[in-house]
């Protein structure tokens, strides 16, 4: 079907939010209800079935929204809620015809919402925006390039470029992207790790050798304990609450760290299970700690200490002495450094009881096997690094590293993401992988560090950057310090955007901004070699195929692979000596050059074609090698410091909504937090109102504060009473970016910190229309 107009699409006014008592279970019928019903009603029994019954099965496709591990034995219905909204907005029938863009000007565009705009439906023709026209046109996928490419070619200097990758990106894509950048003349390869995972990375690098998980899917279910520190599994990867739950059966303890109560950590219903339908569910927490934003590296410290203590009182009993002296440095220096832990400034950090803290470290000290996972609740603090070296520390002091059942896991929020960096999409690879690709492709790649995320806007703001092009994702939505970002994307002379459908980023362009419009993972990939494949890796190094399995919405689309290898020919020439038109008729070539190039991938194209995939090497994991510079996995010494919030203010985090993915808005309600119609919320305990003087229901505006003298506000937001941690708050990303200022980074990273946000909330001088407006004082 194609639609002629723009649909219907209702936009709630904040006098229509609704606000109920938060869940204290996830998933069950409501489940079943919320993930099928869009389905069936925008894509129709067929593609619906063609579509999810394929998700995550061994010859299917990967689930675009997020990383979680499939395990062996997989379901008929390997899919949550979630991923089936992210496959009915991928795979909807809806599209985007010529007179769109004659219709709707760029201007008229960018008043629209993210919800709006994904809601036209997918993009189907390449379209261009001249330097002083406000419309998008159609034009040739031929024309398009060419445009690109004189442009690109024009410059003073490749590093005046950047290209930023999304991690929906497959390993084939992402291959040759980068090849392409590089034999192009620059690192600037920023992509979302950059705002997600970057501190775990720099963390685990430095620690263990590797920034990667350092377990399987199967550990879960031989875990005795498993620690959740910073991550709502019931919405951001709803399947890991079935292996919590198998986890639970065999026994494991299970501990929740998080400033708010997520009902996917309290109880689930498992829909597949009968239990599930019609009984109680599974008790998923065994103790809640809900702890004050940017207090997890004290309670880490704090139960580092407790471990060190219990061992000195009883010597031989509760350190791993064996595995500490074999595979690890640095001991004697935490032991000093801990020895000074300041009880009472953790307990201030922390907000939790030295009761609670306690019994974390009892729980620990009793358990054989220890899993600590952990998401975007760490990795986006000022201290992230700091906090996540602590808890491989905790770790460490047990052997809980490289055993069945223990290890250290990172729960990847996008589903490709790991694999791409994998592949060599990073600014600052290292110069083994540099010197593979000269060796593999008889050019010399650039070996300066290029920009990240936070720097390429920094850069677009100073006016070195002139040309931005995008493999997916929405980089001026996604990244901190909204107006700036965008400020700074209006000054580049060209943006490019390669999209399934439209964003925010397709509105905040360049004096020139082309659209190119790619196949979905859903969609069937015909090139000249036949039915191509892609790969990815999850969150747990596993490997895997991925085959489309629907018709493409339209007969102009281009794969990934495709508009990168004819972007590569019209640009390089023959500076490079790189067969770009084999890449696009058979990706097989692609995955020969991968198993020569990326360390780990060796028969890349016979093992991908193993049932299941394979999983990559993993020293720590596989046999406690570490990959340091001292050959062991190294003790950290880090300065305990948490976040200073002065009288009658409040420390905010970003959050997702139960109705979105990343930038991506389904729709306008947050089921597990009870709020429906409505995203302009700010989430605060009710004691912290009632010593602010403030209403459950009111209506506020919220000033954030920094160190630069210039605040930033959102005007017009309902205050919701909510049970969090006391001195905290919650706002929807990517809405409340705009709180947060470029230069706040995590230290080690650059990561933006999202969740260390010092704000105050005043009564709104406009109760009506929710902004997002800075305000210089």
């Amino acid at each position: 079907m194609t639609r002629k107009n723009p649909p219907d699409v209702e936009e709630p006014s904040q006098q229509d939010i609704e606000v109920g008592k938060p869940k204290s279970w996830a998933a069950g019928i409501p489940g079943v209800v919320h993930s099928m019903a869009p389905a069936l009603r925008d894509m129709g029994v067929n593609r619906s079935r063609k579509t999810l019954l394929a998700m995550n099965q061994k010859d299917g496709f990967d689930c675009m929204s997020c990383a979680w591990p499939d395990p062996g034995h997989r379901s008929t219905f390997e899919f949550c809620e979630n991923g089936a909204k992210a496959v009915n907005w991928e795979a909807t029938p809806v599209t985007v015809d010529s007179s769109f863009w004659t219709e709707h000007s760029v201007s008229d565009l960018r008043q629209r919402s993210e919800y709006w705009l994904g809601q036209q439906g997918r993009l189907t023709e390449p379209v261009y925006k001249p330097a002083g026209e406000d419309h998008y046109r159609p034009v040739r996928w031929g024309k398009a390039f060419t445009i690109i490419a004189e442009k690109l070619n024009s410059l003073v200097s490749p590093d005046e470029a950047v290209f930023y990758t999304s991690g929906r990106t497959s390993n084939e894509a992402a291959f040759i992207y980068q090849l392409f950048v590089r034999a192009y003349g620059t690192n600037n390869l920023p992509d979302c790790s950059n705002m997600c995972h970057e501190s775990t990375g720099w963390a685990m690098g430095q620690t263990l050798g590797i920034g990667k998980s350092t377990i399987t899917y199967d550990d879960f279910a031989m875990s005795d304990l498993i620690i959740i520190m910073g991550q709502n599994p019931g919405t951001n990867h709803p399947r890991m609450l079935t292996a919590l739950e198998g986890a639970k059966n065999n026994g494991a303890e299970i501990v929740a760290v998080n400033p708010l109560p997520e009902a996917g950590l309290i109880r689930y219903k498992n829909p597949q299970e009968v239990k599930g339908v019609i009984g109680h569910g599974t008790e998923i927490a065994d103790q809640y700690l809900q702890i004050r934003l940017g207090g997890d590296m004290a309670l880490m410290q704090a139960v580092s200490k407790r471990v060190l203590d219990a061992e000195e009182a009883n010597p031989g009993t509760v350190l791993d002495a064996r595995f500490i002296q074999e595979h690890c440095e640095g001991l004697k220096e935490l032991k000093a450094h801990l020895g000074n832990l300041d009880e009472d400034e953790v307990r201030e950090a922390t907000g939790l009881r030295t009761e609670e803290i306690d019994e974390l470290a009892a729980r620990y000290i009793k358990a054989q096997k220890v899993i600590i996972t952990w998401a975007m609740g760490l990795t986006q603090q000022k201290k992230g690094v700091a906090a996540i070296k602590e808890i491989i520390n905790l770790l460490l002091l047990r052997g809980n590293i490289g055993k069945p059942g223990a290890g250290a896991c990172p729960i990847r929020g996008h589903s490709n993401v790991q694999g791409d960096r994998t592949m060599g999409i990073w600014e600052q690879m290292p110069p083994a992988f540099l010197d593979a690709i000269e060796k593999e492709f008889g050019f010399d790649p650039p070996r300066a560090h290029g920009a990240d995320a936070v720097q390429t806007i920094e850069k677009m703001r100073e006016g070195t950057l002139k040309v931005f092009l995008a493999m997916g994702g929405n980089l001026v939505a996604a990244v901190s310090d909204t107006h700036v970002a965008e400020a700074a994307m209006e000054k580049l002379e060209m943006s490019v955007q390669i999209s399934t459908k439209l964003n925010r980023s397709h509105t905040v362009v360049g004096d020139e901004a082309l659209i190119l419009p790619t196949l979905g993972r859903t969609e069937i990939d015909r090139q000249e070699g036949g039915i191509q494949f892609v790969s990815v890796e999850d969150t747990v190094c596993a490997v895997h195929p991925s085959w489309g399995k629907v018709e493409p919405v339209g007969p102009n689309l281009l794969s990934e692979v495709a508009i990168v290898s004819r972007l590569a020919r019209a640009t390089l020439s023959d500076k490079a000596n790189v067969d770009w038109e084999g890449f696009e008729n058979d990706y097989d070539t692609i995955r020969d050059h991968i198993s020569r190039v990326v360390e780990g991938c060796e028969d890349y194209n016979q093992r991908i074609r193993q049932e299941g995939g394979f999983v990559l090497a993993n020293g720590p994991r596989d046999s406690r090698t570490f990959h340091t510079p001292t050959g062991k996995a190294m003790f950290t010494v880090n300065e305990l410091e948490h976040v200073q919030c002065p009288p009658g203010r409040l420390v905010l985090q970003t959050l997702r909504s139960h109705d979105q993915f990343n930038t991506t808005i389904y729709g306008h309600n947050d089921r597990y937090r009870g709020i429906k119609k409505g995203r302009h919320v700010v989430f605060v305990n009710p004691e912290d109102l009632a010593e602010l003087g403030l209403a459950d229901g009111q209506f506020v505006d919220v000033h954030s504060e920094h160190a630069d003298g210039r605040e930033r506000v959102l005007r017009g937001y309902r205050v919701v009473a909510y049970p969090s941690a006391r001195g905290c708050a919650a706002a929807y990303y990517p809405e409340a970016n705009v709180l947060i200022p470029l230069e706040s980074v995590a230290e080690g990273s650059n990561t933006p910190v999202s969740k260390h946000v010092v704000v105050r909330l005043e009564p709104a001088r406009d109760n009506t229309v929710p902004t997002a407006s800075p305000a210089t004082t």
